[in-house]
C-alpha cells in the first residue's frame, strides 16, 4: 500500500511520496485569498478618529445620544480588530500542536462579529425603548451632521470589504458591521430631521427599533453560518452527496464511504474518505489525482484518502452512504 501527498497553493507545485500502511491520498493549501491587511488597517483608523470626534461632539453639546452612538462605534472598532487579528492569525504557519495552523481563528472571529452585533442590537433597542417612555428633547444640528459624516466613514469602510464577502465569512462579518453602523447613521439623520420638521419626538426611538430589525436581519445569517462552521459543519457552498458520487465515478471505485468534510477556516474545507477499490491500491499518482480533483471541483484544499480492498469491512459500512 501506498501513501501520497500533494500540495499545492496556487504559486508552485511540488508532489513527494512516502509509503505508508492504509492507502493515503492527501493534499493542502490555501485557495489564493485576497489580503485585507490594509483594508483593516484602514478601516480601524478611521473608524477610531470618528469615536474620538462623536464622543468629543458629545461632550461638547451635552448630547447623550452623541455618546453613545460612540460607545456603539467603539464596538466596530474592536469587531474590526477581532477580524483582523484573525485575518493574521490563519496565515500563520501550522505547528507541531497547531497542526493546521491558526485558520480556525477565522471561524472564531466570525461567531464574535455575529454575538458583537446582536448584543449591539440589544443595546440600541433597550435605548429606543427607554426613549419612548421618556422622549428627550429635539435632536441637534450638531447630531445630525457627526452621524453623516459617519455615514461616509462606515460606509467607505465597508467597500473596503466588499469583493471578499461572499468568499469569506469573516470578512462577511467585518463587511457587516460596517454596513450596521452606517444605518445607524442613516436612521440618525433621518431621526433628527423628521424630529426637527414635526417636532414629535417619538420618532426617533422608533427609527432606532426599525434599524435594530434590520440590522438583526442581516446577522442572522452571519449568526447561523459561523455557529455551523464552528461546530464542523460542512461548508454551504459543498454538497456532499456530490462530492460522494464523485469520487464514487474514478475509475476502480467500488464505494465510497466514511466520508467527512469540515472547514479548517472561513475560507479551506478537509475531507476524509475511504474508497473501497477491490483491485488493490491504484498507487500514488491516482490519489494525488484524486485530490486536486476535489481541489479543483469543490475548492476541498486538504484531502486524505484510505483505499481498502472491501474485505475487511462489513457491508453495512463499505455501502454507498455517507456515515
Amino acid at each position: 500500500m501506498a501513501g501520497s501527498h500533494a500540495h499545492h497553493d496556487g504559486h508552485h507545485h511540488h508532489d513527494h511520496s512516502d509509503h505508508a500502511p492504509g492507502g493515503h491520498g492527501h493534499s493542502h493549501g490555501i485557495p489564493g485569498e485576497m489580503d485585507f491587511g490594509r483594508a483593516f488597517g484602514i478601516g480601524i483608523l478611521l473608524n477610531l478618529g470618528f469615536v474620538i470626534v462623536e464622543a468629543a461632539a458629545g461632550f461638547a453639546g451635552n448630547s447623550m445620544a452623541l455618546l453613545a452612538d460612540a460607545g456603539h462605534n467603539l464596538s466596530d472598532v474592536l469587531g474590526l480588530a477581532l477580524a483582523w487579528g484573525a485575518h493574521l492569525l490563519s496565515k500563520r504557519p501550522p505547528t507541531r500542536r497547531f497542526t493546521y495552523g491558526y485558520q480556525g481563528s477565522s471561524i472564531l472571529a466570525a461567531l464574535g462579529n455575529a454575538v458583537l452585533l446582536m448584543v449591539a442590537c440589544g443595546a440600541i433597542a433597550w435605548e429606543a425603548v427607554r426613549r419612548l417612555a421618556d422622549p428627550p428633547p429635539v435632536l441637534g444640528t450638531t447630531m445630525m451632521i457627526v452621524a453623516g459624516i459617519g455615514i461616509f466613514i462606515n460606509l467607505g469602510t465597508a467597500l473596503l470589504f466588499a469583493r471578499g464577502r461572499d468568499g469569506d465569512l469573516n470578512i462577511r462579518g467585518a463587511f457587516l458591521h460596517m454596513i450596521a453602523d452606517a444605518l445607524v447613521s442613516v436612521g440618525v439623520v433621518a431621526a433628527g430631521l423628521l424630529v426637527s420638521l414635526t417636532k414629535l419626538e417619538w420618532i426617533d426611538p422608533v427609527t432606532s427599533l426599525v434599524v435594530v430589525v434590520v440590522i438583526m436581519f442581516g446577522t442572522w445569517g452571519l449568526l447561523r453560518d459561523s455557529l455551523g462552521l464552528a461546530m464542523n459543519a460542512v461548508p454551504e457552498k459543498i454538497d456532499v452527496d456530490r462530492v460522494e458520487e464523485r469520487l464514487g465515478r474514478l475509475e476502480g471505485v467500488s464505494a465510497v464511504h466514511h466520508i467527512h468534510i469540515w472547514p479548517m477556516s472561513t475560507t479551506a474545507s478537509a475531507l476524509t474518505a475511504h474508497l473501497v477499490m477491490p483491485g488493490g491500491n491504484p498507487g500514488d499518482a491516482f490519489l494525488v489525482a484524486a485530490a486536486k480533483l476535489v481541489e479543483h471541483d469543490f475548492g476541498i484544499s486538504h484531502a486524505t484518502f484510505q483505499v481498502e480492498t472491501g474485505d475487511a469491512c462489513p457491508d453495512d459500512e463499505c455501502g454507498p452512504s455517507v456515515t
